[in-house]
């Protein structure tokens, strides 16, 4: 009986894990889009995703800032993207998704909003690209990559609350925080076509 318990508890304690709340503070200096503001974002991370993905949701949101602009539920509900904006009428305007997502995916999202961008950050992002290149080419959508090195780094620097300080000029996105610093590059793959 005890065996069998210890068996069943993994799967128990992993459905009853909870995301990990972590609060910022980001001052944006966004000199590409002559945007400042002051960010009060708290974001919950997933139990299976990783501080690296976390961070890529907050870099997607700092490149698209808008009042609109909200953190969809995500992993948790694969209807919904990592992050979306509505019109005030309720129209669906962008649709945001981060890491790779499969060409039914974004197919679906440029049917239902009138923006789509992918940010790929992954190590497996280049080999990503090269196999869906040709087909996501046809599609309504800007995609752009983050350098896995970079993510790796800024991830280092996480705390559960932490004040960040983040620049965004042409394709660089520099980053401060109280435990280091770096610069990301942000490498435009395709942009979506107004057609």
């Amino acid at each position: 009986m005890y065996v069998l318990f210890c068996q069943l508890l993994p799967k128990r304690i992993r459905m009853a894990l909870k995301p990990t709340i972590y609060k910022l503070k980001i001052a944006l200096s966004d000199l590409n889009q002559d945007h400042y503001d002051n960010l009060d974002l708290t974001i919950a991370l997933h139990p299976s995703e990783t501080t690296e993905r976390m961070m890529a949701r907050v870099l997607a949101y700092c490149l698209n800032a808008q009042p609109q602009l909200v953190f969809c539920k995500g992993l948790s509900d694969t209807s919904e993207p990592d992050l979306w904006a509505h019109s005030l009428d309720g129209n669906l305007e962008t649709w945001i998704e981060v890491g790779e997502p499969s060409e039914d995916r974004i197919k679906k999202a440029s049917h239902r909003a009138t923006t789509v961008k992918i940010y790929s950050f992954n190590s497996k992002s280049p080999t990503w690209w090269d196999l869906e290149c040709s087909k996501l080419k046809s599609l309504t959508a800007s995609i752009y990559r983050f350098y896995w090195n970079d993510m790796v780094t800024l991830a280092s620097f996480i705390e559960r609350t932490m004040d960040l300080s983040i620049t965004i000029s042409d394709n660089s996105v520099y980053v401060a925080t109280r435990l280091g610093e770096c610069e990301m590059t942000l490498e435009t793959l395709q942009e979506q076509s107004l057609s």
